[in-house]
């Protein structure tokens, strides 16, 4: 039997904003109501990114427990996962400072952020154990098939314990020319096939069809105007909710059906099904 396929949706990012497409939300409420209209669409899990005053992206515990409350009180059976990007804002010290102070029950940490190559392996180390300890879901992103052997190497090395290495996202454009990304650059993360859960998001027009290719394979999507702002027949897409529901649709087009908060996690070893009620005691 297929497995069901997981949808997260990642409405906003750390970079893009109104100038790129005016539906992208940028305030909690816009954010919230995009949730809302994600997991409507077939949407399990939203990739959050919260913005300051001004727009940017910030690394704000008290913005991002308020996002979490909202989200909850809004769209109760949606699974949060909050973001700690650096977007070149941020060093490894602030990302750490964000897991200690929010433990958000479920987060992203890209490897190559919070351990830059060649650093001492310390602080990242002890956010790892920090996440295991508190029972948090961790999300690793990685780039490149580099970067997922360096994971590997990081979890059979113990900087990374196993209780929180079992889920990735690979990355398909962030570094390509124009960040337009080819399903042809999934196959080197699929060599060997991967034993951790994986997702996949890709930047670019071909994002639906990258996407496609992932599930094909047995994969999940995190789709949204973080990587993408078009449909896959290259109009401009109305909102990450019709992204969602176009990945839905290509999902159930390869038999598989689309998780719920509840099965999703299940797929995803969650100690129990989380809400978006905010950080554990």
């Amino acid at each position: 039997m297929t497995a069901p396929a997981i949808l997260m949706a990642a409405p906003n990012g750390a970079r893009r904003g109104k100038a790129d497409h005016p539906a992208l939300p940028g305030t909690i409420p816009e954010i919230v109501a995009e949730a809302r209209a994600c997991r409507a669409a077939g949407a399990a899990l939203l990739h959050a990114h919260v913005r300051d005053a001004t727009g940017a992206h910030v690394l704000d515990a008290g913005l991002y427990a308020e996002l979490l409350a909202e989200c909850a009180r809004a769209v109760p059976d949606l699974l949060v996962q909050v973001t700690t990007e650096a977007a070149g804002r941020y060093g490894p010290e602030a990302q750490a400072a964000l897991i200690e102070t929010l433990r958000p029950p479920m987060l992203s940490i890209a490897l190559r952020e919070i351990w830059p190559e060649g650093s001492n392996p310390a602080l990242a180390a002890r956010s790892f154990a920090l996440s295991a300890e508190a029972g948090l879901h961790v999300q690793h992103i990685l780039y490149d098939a580099a970067d997922l052997a360096r994971f590997r190497a990081a979890r059979a090395a113990g900087v990374i314990p196993a209780a929180v290495a079992d889920c990735v996202l690979f990355v398909l454009g962030r570094y390509a020319e124009g960040q337009r990304a080819d399903p042809a650059e999934l196959a080197p993360f699929l060599a060997p096939p991967p034993q951790e859960t994986w997702f996949l998001c890709a930047f670019g027009p071909a994002e639906g069809a990258c996407i496609r290719a992932a599930l094909s394979e047995g994969g999940h999507a995190r789709v949204g105007f973080e990587n993408n702002l078009h449909l896959a027949d290259g109009t401009l897409a109305p909102s990450t909710a019709a992204l969602v529901a176009e990945a839905a649709k290509g999902a159930r087009a390869l038999g598989r059906e689309i998780a719920s908060p509840a099965v999703t996690a299940r797929l995803l070893g969650l100690s129990r099904p989380l809400d978006a009620s905010g950080p554990r005691p």
